[in-house]
């Protein structure tokens, strides 16, 4: 029985579209590659493979929402209490912007995000939660009835701008200041078409309100009419109004 042929040195190799010849031919295949579960797993967490992850993100983020009706995105704090006024008043707006034909957007989680999805729920209307992965799990609260969860803030904040008409902002904290400043950014710098954004709660935003006036504007780090691009009410039917007005519902 002879002794198996050497395999012959390959001169000249196609992957794919590329041809590699000489000293730049690589062994095995890339189907062998692929499948081979041996060797180094760094490569999970490089920034081209993160590229591909957002990526995905964003696919399945459009792909769940391109056929949503007008909506308007809600936010507010994840700490409101179930038993307090604000989250009474989140249960109002969302049910209210049912009425009125939108969508509800909200984060997901619970507090003021849950009440609107409660809210829009409860109407018979689109209740849509928009999570996002954190040190410690929130999960989307049990009124949302379209989900996704994401790993990367600056994509969640692509979806609630992308997929709604206006903003209701309930009183929050640093995440719900994040957003709201982030849509007043983006308005104010004409990176999206004009749309609403309404502060629910004078008691509670009016300190805020002033600042800006005050402090912001008078010391010429903002225009006068950049105080326009909100408006600021107590009246679940005024911030559906202002919301329904500019939208053309």
């Amino acid at each position: 029985m002879g002794v198996p042929e050497e395999p012959k040195k390959l001169e000249e190799q196609r992957l794919g579209p590329v041809i590699r010849r000489r000293d730049q031919v690589q062994p095995g295949t890339t189907d062998q590659r692929l499948l081979d579960t041996e060797g180094d797993s760094e490569w999970v967490h490089t920034d081209p493979w993160r590229v591909m992850r957002i990526q995905s993100e964003f696919v399945e983020g459009f792909g769940a929402l391109a056929e949503l009706p007008s909506a308007i995105s809600v936010f507010g704090s994840a700490r409101t209490k179930p038993d307090s006024p604000e989250y009474e008043a989140g249960v109002r707006i969302g049910r209210a912007l049912v009425e009125a034909g939108f969508a509800v957007i909200t984060g997901g989680g619970p507090g003021a995000m849950e009440a609107a999805n409660k809210g829009a729920r409860e109407a018979k209307g689109i209740s849509v939660g928009l999570g996002i992965e954190l040190p410690f799990e929130q999960g989307l609260n049990a009124h949302v009835d379209i989900g996704v969860n994401f790993r990367y803030f600056f994509v969640r904040k692509t979806m609630f701008v992308k997929y709604a008409q206006g903003f209701v902002v309930l009183p929050g904290g640093l995440g719900t200041l994040d957003e709201l400043f982030e849509a007043l950014t983006l308005v104010q710098t004409r990176k999206v078409t004009r749309f609403p954004i309404v502060l629910f709660g004078s008691a509670y935003w009016q300190g805020l309100v002033d600042w800006l006036r005050d402090s912001v504007v008078a010391g010429g780090k903002a225009s006068e009419h950049d105080l326009l691009l909100f408006h600021v009410t107590d009246d679940v039917d005024e911030a559906v109004a202002l919301v329904t007005k500019e939208t053309g519902k």
